[in-house]
């Protein structure tokens, strides 16, 4: 099972629900879910937003479930 999958399940969201969320169908977030389709930049960025974590996260670079803090730009 992959990152996002699970953290969509963890939340008790479906496919349709997080989809609509990010602005595409649910055919197209499910081709991600299973990795027919590569994940875009636009699109994990979209994801860590709704899901609340880091896209390191959801790539699996870390553990680590919480966001990393937002910078502020001056």
């Amino acid at each position: 099972m992959n990152r996002i999958r699970e953290i969509r399940e963890d939340k008790g969201l479906t496919q349709t629900e997080i989809a609509k969320k990010i602005g595409i169908t649910q055919r197209n977030y499910s081709y991600f879910e299973t990795g027919k389709t590569m994940l875009t930049e636009d699109i994990l960025i979209k994801l860590a937003d709704v899901y609340e974590t880091s896209i390191d996260y959801l790539l699996y670079r870390t553990d680590k479930r919480s966001p990393y803090p937002k910078s502020i730009v001056k």
